[in-house]
C-alpha cells in the first residue's frame, strides 16, 4: 500500500512519475476520441485497429533485428504498428465501400487475418538467433516496467498531441456523429472528417501500445466513453468527462501496477476503468441505477397520491395500503382514513387538475408533447400560461363528477 500511495504522489522515482503522467495522457486521449467513435457507432473499429498493429509491430521488430542488431527501438515499433494499423483501417474502408460486406464483417475478416498473421510473425521472431527478443510480448498486454525515460516522455507527448487534435477537431467531429446529412449541408466534408476521427484513433491506439498493449488498448478508447455516458446527456459534457475518466483510469491502474512486480499495466488499467464504469452505473444522478431506481419510487408515489386524492374527491373507498400510507404521511387523511381538511382541498385541486388534463387531451388529441407522467404534474408547471386560461374558461362547460381517472 505504501508503494501505491508512493507512485499515486508521484514521490516514488522520477521515471514511475513520468509513466503515470504519460499513462494519464494516453488514458486522456483515449477517453476523448473514444467518446467521438462512439458517438459515430465505430467502436468496433477501434478493435480491429488496435488487432492490425501486432503485424506491424513483428515484422519492425524483425527488421531492426536483421539490420540494426536490436528490435526494440520503440520509434521504429511504433512505425510499423502505425503502417500496419493504417492498413487494416484502409482494409476495412474498402471492403464496406467496395463490396456488399457490413462493416462488421469487414471488421471482423481484417481482425482475425492481421492478428493471426501478426502470431505467424512473433514465433518467427522467438525462432531469431539475433537475441534481444525479451519485452515484445509486453505490448500484447502492456508493460511499464522496463520503459526507458525517454519512451514514457515521448508516449506522453505524442498522447498530449492526440488530445489537443481532438479538442481542435471537435466541432466537425460532433456535427458528424450525430446529423452527417446536415453536417454535409454546413459544409463539412463527412468522409474526410471520418478518415480524421479514424486517423486519431489510430495514434491512440499506436502511442498505447507500449502501456495497455494492442489487446486492451480498446477498453480504453470504449469504457470511459460508456461510463461519461452515464453522466450526461450532453456531447462536450460526454467528452471532458470521457477524457477525465480515462485518465483517471490511466494514471491510478499505472500506480497500481507500478507497486507490484508482475502486474500487466493494460489489464490494471482496464480494471481500473471497469471501477469507474461501475461506480458511473450505480450512482450516476442522471442515468445511474439508483437515480432511476429513486425516480420510479417518486413516481409511483405520486401516482398513488393522484389516485387516492381523486377516490376521496369522489367519496371513493381506497383499500391500496400503498395509497393510504402515501395520503397519510402527506397529511391528507387520519390515521382512521377520513380526510382532513387539508386533504379535502388537494381532492378538490386533484379532480380539477383532472379535469383540465381530460379536456386538453379531448381538445388536442394529436398532442405528442405531454406524457402520462407529466400529467402528474400541476398542469400550470407544463403547458403554456395562454393554453391553461383558455381551458380554465371552458372548464365549466365539463362535468367533473364525469371525469374519469387517466
Amino acid at each position: 500500500m505504501e508503494t501505491f500511495l508512493a507512485a499515486l504522489m508521484l514521490s516514488a522515482g522520477y521515471n514511475t512519475a513520468v509513466v503515470s503522467i504519460g499513462a494519464g495522457f494516453l488514458g486522456a486521449a483515449a477517453g476523448a476520441v473514444g467518446a467521438f467513435v462512439l458517438l459515430r457507432k465505430r467502436s468496433l473499429v477501434s478493435d480491429a485497429v488496435g488487432h492490425a498493429t501486432l503485424p506491424g509491430l513483428a515484422a519492425a521488430f524483425i527488421i531492426m533485428a536483421m539490420t540494426l542488431g536490436d528490435g526494440r527501438i520503440l520509434p521504429g515499433l511504433l512505425a510499423g504498428a502505425a503502417i500496419s494499423a493504417a492498413l487494416g483501417l484502409f482494409a476495412v474502408d474498402w471492403i464496406t465501400h467496395n463490396t456488399r460486406l457490413r462493416e462488421d464483417a469487414a471488421i471482423g475478416a481484417v481482425l482475425s487475418v492481421f492478428f493471426g498473421f501478426g502470431i505467424v510473425l512473433l514465433t518467427v521472431i522467438q525462432s531469431l538467433d539475433t537475441g534481444r527478443q525479451a519485452g515484445i510480448a509486453g505490448y500484447l498486454l502492456g508493460s511499464t516496467a522496463g520503459m526507458l525515460r525517454s519512451e514514457a516522455e515521448t508516449i506522453a507527448v505524442a498522447a498530449f498531441a492526440v488530445a489537443l487534435a481532438v479538442f481542435i477537431l471537435r466541432r466537425p467531429f460532433t456535427l458528424v456523429a450525430f446529423d452527417p446529412e446536415y453536417a454535409a449541408v454546413r459544409g463539412v466534408n463527412v468522409r474526410r472528417t471520418d478518415l480524421l476521427l479514424m486517423a486519431i484513433l489510430l495514434a491512440v491506439t499506436v502511442i498505447g501500445l507500449k502501456v495497455a498493449g494492442l489487446v486492451l488498448i480498446v477498453a480504453l478508447t470504449i469504457i470511459p466513453p460508456v461510463a461519461a455516458r452515464f453522466w450526461t446527456d450532453r456531447a462536450p459534457h460526454m467528452v471532458m468527462i470521457a477524457a477525465v475518466l480515462g485518465a483517471v483510469a490511466g494514471f491510478v491502474g499505472t500506480s497500481i501496477s507500478a507497486s507490484a512486480a508482475n502486474l500487466p499495466t493494460g489489464a490494471v488499467i482496464v480494471l481500473a476503468a471497469f471501477a469507474l464504469f461501475v461506480v458511473s452505473l450505480l450512482v450516476s444522478p442522471v442515468r445511474g441505477v439508483v437515480a432511476g431506481g429513486l425516480e420510479r419510487m417518486r413516481l409511483s408515489r405520486k401516482v398513488h397520491e393522484r389516485q387516492g386524492l381523486l377516490a376521496l374527491a369522489r367519496g371513493e373507498p381506497i383499500y391500496d395500503g400503498l395509497t393510504l400510507r402515501v395520503l397519510r404521511r402527506a397529511g391528507h387523511i387520519r390515521a382512521d382514513g377520513v380526510a382532513t381538511l387539508q386533504g379535502r382541498a388537494a381532492a378538490a385541486a386533484a379532480q380539477r387538475e383532472e379535469a383540465l388534463w381530460s379536456l386538453y387531451r379531448r381538445e388536442h388529441p394529436q398532442s405528442a408533447a405531454v406524457s402520462p407522467a407529466l400529467e402528474l404534474n400541476p398542469i400550470a408547471e407544463v403547458l403554456p400560461p395562454e393554453t391553461v386560461a383558455a381551458l380554465d374558461r371552458a372548464l365549466p362547460r365539463v362535468a367533473v363528477s364525469a371525469v374519469q381517472p387517466s
